[in-house]
């Protein structure tokens, strides 16, 4: 067995310092030695997208991806997107549009979404499509997830610019979600 190596990792907010084997994958690292099994393990082999997490502000493929690149990396999972007021936009928006299905896809499609919402508060439609095409979903369609992320996106713009109180920017949002 190979030698263990330490490292150290921000995730969700926090810093974690672990030891693990050189051969180890981020997706391993995540759910079997920091118990984050909301990231998902899917086909391992990068076609699915179902175990999408933020590594760095960059939306990643955490099975790709080895541990050790994640040494001193800023790691965003899906249990840390909530804030502590509740759901982050996206996670409402994707209740709201009936975008969760079985749920398998959805942790790793709201990370891939945050990641384009992040450097793309105004994404276009193709954005959207972009954003998510590595993210694979069996069961809705994908209409009602691009829908839910352009509906977010209205109520992230307002929550930054603070211009739109809460009810306009939801009013908004449906609207953009119908669009």
């Amino acid at each position: 067995m190979a030698d263990k190596k330490k490292m150290k990792l921000k995730v969700n907010g926090v810093w974690r310092e672990v030891e693990t084997r050189p051969d180890r994958i981020l997706l391993d690292l995540l759910r079997e030695e920091l118990g984050l099994t909301g990231t998902k393990k899917g086909c391992e082999a990068g076609e699915c997208g179902a175990c999408t997490v933020i590594m760095n502000g960059r939306a990643v493929l955490a099975c790709l991806v080895p541990a050790a690149k994640a040494d001193g990396a800023e790691i965003m999972t899906i249990e840390g997107l909530a804030g502590k007021g509740g759901l982050h936009p996206l996670q409402q928006a994707f209740l709201e549009a009936g975008a969760v299905q079985c749920g398998y896809c959805t942790p790793g499609m709201l990370l891939a979404a945050k990641a384009l919402l992040d450097t793309n508060p105004e994404p276009s439609l193709e954005d959207v499509k972009r954003a998510i095409s590595g993210n694979l979903c069996r069961c809705t369609g994908y209409t009602k997830i691009v829908q839910a992320v352009r509906a977010a996106a209205v109520i992230v713009r307002a929550e930054r610019s603070g211009a739109a109180g809460p009810q306009d920017a939801v009013k908004q949002a449906k609207r953009a979600a119908h669009r």
